[in-house]
């Protein structure tokens, strides 16, 4: 199914918005096409603001519609706060949840997200627990990849067409370690402060309270030459920090090792 036959069959539903390069180019063709899909973004603790300032960027600037922003205590969640493996299910059950419970409520069919034909099922028990919401992906019934949906992004002038993949900070943190707001905080102004140095595409994984910084093959030069920088901007809130010299920033990588384990 082209993606266009895909808003004509389905006018009216809620689309679940990140503010990142796939759910911006479908509300895009959404909308372009005369669909009335209206997108709601999910605020937690697991998103840092510059997410939510891009949805809004999007939608009320570039696009011309509301965003409706709803508040979700995410950690409240124990299956979620206590991280285990497959955490993004748990996360992602009570966060469409809550979208279609708002979906009802609006009196709308359908709720939408942006999975693309690149994102494999495997890999994603966040995409099963979707599925089983009834969650439709349109992209990925178009069988739109990423690489070919920010060309369409380019090519529509749309500004998050280069904008880098980005996961949860939730992400940052060792599965099986508990979820924390400090934690998470903490990883949001690390990364932050990284970003207004010059860095980019980059990751902050927690390890043992420390900070593991992830950085693509490119800019390790330069978080050398400005390693002293780089420690006075991230002291304030992560008491070591320890460069990877083998990840890109967005590889998940195994955890490192600890004393008395293999």
């Amino acid at each position: 199914m082209e993606l266009k036959e895909f808003v004509r069959e389905n006018p009216r539903a809620v689309l679940g918005f990140s503010g990142g390069v796939d759910s911006a180019y479908l509300l895009y063709v959404g909308i372009k096409e005369g669909a009335d899909w209206r997108p709601v973004y999910l605020r937690t603790v697991f998103q840092p603001a510059f997410e939510l300032a891009d949805a809004r960027r999007m939608c009320e600037e570039e696009l011309g519609v509301d965003l409706t922003v709803l508040d979700e205590d995410i950690l409240s969640d124990p299956m979620v706060c206590s991280n285990p493996a497959d955490r993004c299910y748990y996360c992602k059950q009570k966060l469409f949840g809550r979208i279609a419970d708002w979906a009802r409520m609006q009196k709308i069919p359908l709720v939408l997200d942006g999975n693309n034909a690149s994102d494999a099922p495997d890999d994603r028990p966040g995409m099963r627990a979707a599925k089983e919401l009834g969650v439709r992906s349109p992209l990925r019934e178009a069988g739109l990849n990423k690489e070919e949906i920010r060309r369409l992004s380019r090519e529509a002038g749309l500004f998050t067409w280069n904008k880098p993949s980005y996961a949860c900070l939730a992400t940052r943190i060792p599965e099986g370690t508990p979820l924390d707001s400090e934690t998470l905080k903490r990883v949001e102004f690390g990364e932050d402060a990284l970003r207004g140095l010059g860095f980019s595409d980059l990751r902050i994984r927690v390890y043992h309270g420390a900070a593991r910084l992830q950085l693509p093959e490119e800019q390790m030069e330069t978080v050398i030459r400005k390693r002293e920088t780089v420690l006075h901007a991230l002291k304030p809130v992560f008491p070591a920090i320890m460069l990877d010299l083998e990840a890109r920033a967005g590889l998940k990588l195994p955890p490192l090792s600890v004393e008395g384990e293999n």
